[in-house]
């Protein structure tokens, strides 16, 4: 089955240069010269990926890119890159990201490096929307659920035995009482995490309250440095738990008691009376 791309973009020589680069790759193009016909086709035709220019007749293409994930036009999954007329600089990354693109490139685009991209992007959508079908997903973050994170951190310890690497759980979750709801605050730490984590971590929902990340190469204290790393870019306030080991291959536990232990340090982090917002399982007295 062909892998469908949607370039949203007025300028039509900039559209069929892409189709050029993609067509003999085996991708279907889908061309929209506005950004409400770009909004139309992505409903209508359920792309694997989109290219957005940046450039839009109608506003601009970070403007679409919120759209369409604010509007849920398309699945949280379907990776979006958007185009450029100059170099990406650190600030255009950060506000494609804060906008719902993956990425971003300058167009028009090195063949070699828009390829590249699809083929790390492309094939994560797959097998996200595959999960969805098979009942993987939870529906409310967009992230795995409970069977499926479980399932995917399984497929990861089986990959860091065979290597003797090392393997790492985090957990978030929200601290204190909001005015919000768990899935609504559950739902902005999900998003967060989408532009945070990279795409070879499992990533989900577990429990009514807490999200839990599993990476390989991070043993205890690299899980700690990426637990920190995560709650950056969250704009709540978290409590967290991580345990890791260095070599998952000569390990006496498997993925449950991973995720167990760091679920273990998470509910100490909730009780900690000196407030320590992150805890690890190994650790003693509390520190922050």
């Amino acid at each position: 089955m062909d892998k469908v791309v949607l370039i949203a973009s007025s300028q039509e020589w900039t559209a069929r240069s892409l189709e050029s680069i993609l067509a003999p790759r085996g991708y279907l193009v889908l061309k929209a010269y506005t950004a409400r016909k770009a909004v139309e086709r992505a409903r209508r035709d359920a792309p694997d990926v989109l290219i957005v220019d940046a450039q839009q007749a109608e506003g601009d293409g970070l403007d679409l890119c919120r759209q369409l994930r604010a509007e849920r036009v398309i699945t949280p999954s379907t990776p979006i890159l958007l185009m450029l007329p100059n170099p990406p600089t650190r600030r255009d990354r950060l506000a494609a990201l804060r906008a719902g693109a993956w990425d971003c490139l300058r167009g028009p685009p090195d063949a070699e490096e828009l390829l590249a991209l699809l083929d790390a992007f492309v094939p994560a959508r797959l097998d996200a929307e595959a999960a969805r079908t098979e009942g993987l997903v939870d529906e409310g973050t967009g992230l795995y659920n409970a069977r499926g994170v479980t399932r995917r951190a399984r497929e990861l310890a089986s990959q860091a035995s065979r290597r003797h690497a090392a393997l790492g759980c985090v957990l978030l979750a929200p601290a204190g009482a909001s005015g919000e709801t768990q899935d609504a605050l559950l739902q902005r730490i999900a998003e967060a995490l989408k532009a945070t984590v990279r795409l070879s971590d499992a990533v989900g929902r577990l429990g009514p309250n807490a999200v839990v990340v599993v990476a390989t190469d991070t043993d205890a204290p690299q899980a700690r440095a990426l637990a920190q790393r995560l709650a950056a870019a969250i704009p709540l306030r978290l409590v967290g738990g991580f345990h890791g080991v260095p070599d998952f291959h000569a390990a006496s536990i498997d993925t449950t008691e991973l995720m167990l232990r760091a679920t273990a340090a998470l509910e100490r982090a909730r009780s900690d009376p000196a407030g320590v917002w992150l805890r690890g399982f190994e650790e003693g007295a509390p520190t922050n």
